[in-house]
């Protein structure tokens, strides 16, 4: 009898390992596929890729699987990390985790995965997905504090039909739990975070090695000279620490948040307190929007959407394309709007889609 073969993204992390465990449980033929991404610092501090492999590599024996190992590295430097570096040299904040699922988990990986003449593919996400008639609907996963639907919103119909989720309704107490008991070494490891497939280390030091810093004037909202920065590129909406701005005689006490950015002068503006109205924006515009289901929803009521990870769903309202842009329009005003970051857009638990913030509106 010919087994189902699914081929499981192994990162050598605790989720992507007890995925592989439950389709191996459920009589899946299983094997696991470990990708290395990032050359660039092979000796680095910050590279863990021999140590994830080598947890990896426990875990398949445990399960008594085999693992596939693939390099990456191409795919990920042209299709993601040259997108990242323009976007921050344009002055805006692009997401990462999104731009690795697409290109790299959902595009490279299923591509090299379906040479291996698999069915499917799985990975360690935490989303559900309803196949049981198309479009195929992508879910949040039961445990909301992990859902990661936002990160898989530029999903398509092929890449979903091919795709499993197997911690979709569990809650990560009870995946790390699995993993203690079956003897996998990773039950307790850190959840990994930093950029994808790059690691942790100093954000701002690190783009320098791409981007050369170009000093410059902080200035607040009503022009006034308060500090200097190293470069506008590398500092975000709503970031607040790391501006070294502080015991200014002829300012009030408290804390600064950049509120904009304006690249041709050079110049980073900031504004004292969180509340501060210019952190505050009602309506916001994106170029384009990817539909999961290949077209948007017919019934455009409840709509809700998040413009950042685990931020609650918001009230919104889509408005009809101009030929430039879409217009989003909050029912409440949302802090700190960073262009280049996503905006994915919600019906209850299923993740209709979204697009790149191009610009805000107050």
């Amino acid at each position: 009898m010919n087994l189902t073969k699914v081929i499981v993204g192994m990162s050598g992390g605790v989720d992507s390992s007890v995925a592989a465990w439950l389709l191996n449980r459920q009589g899946f033929q299983v094997e696991g596929l470990f990708m290395k991404n990032w050359e660039e610092d092979d000796e680095d501090e910050y590279c863990a890729a021999a140590a994830d492999l080598a947890d990896a590599q426990q875990v398949c024996s445990v399960l008594d699987i085999p693992l596939h190992t693939v390099n990456f590295s191409s795919e990920y430097w042209d299709r993601v990390f040259h997108y990242l570096l323009r976007e921050y040299r344009a002055g805006r904040t692009p997401n990462p985790d999104v731009i690795c699922n697409r290109e790299i988990k959902f595009r490279a990986f299923l591509d090299y995965a379906l040479n291996l003449d698999t069915d499917y593919i799985a990975t360690g996400h935490y989303v559900r997905c309803e196949t049981a008639s198309k479009p195929f609907c992508l879910k949040k996963a039961n445990d909301h504090d992990k859902d990661q639907s936002y990160f898989l919103h530029t999903l398509h119909q092929g890449q979903l039909e091919k795709s499993l989720f197997p911690l979709g309704e569990m809650k990560k107490p009870e995946v790390r739990n699995i993993a203690r008991r079956q003897g996998l070494r990773v039950h307790d490891k850190k959840d990994s975070t930093g950029i994808c497939f790059i690691g942790e280390r100093k954000f701002r030091d690190f783009l320098k090695t791409y981007i050369p810093p170009r000093p410059g004037p902080i200035l607040t909202s009503d022009g006034d000279l308060v500090g200097e920065h190293e470069g506008v590129v590398f500092y975000t909406i709503g970031q607040r620490q790391g501006l070294g701005i502080g015991g200014l005689a002829d300012q009030p006490e408290g804390p600064w948040y950049v509120v904009d950015k304006d690249l041709r002068a050079n110049s980073l503006i900031v504004a004292q307190g969180k509340q501060h109205e210019a952190l505050f924006h009602s309506t916001i515009l994106t170029r384009s929007i990817h539909w999961i289901a290949g077209s948007p929803p017919g019934n455009m009521e409840n709509l809700k959407a998040k413009i950042r990870y685990r931020q609650p769903d918001q009230d919104c309202t889509l408005g009809p394309y101009d030929g430039t842009y879409h217009e989003i329009a909050f029912a409440n005003p949302q802090w700190a709007v960073a262009p280049g970051q996503s905006v994915v857009f919600y019906r209850q638990d299923a993740c209709l889609g979204g697009g790149i913030i191009e610009a805000r509106k107050r």
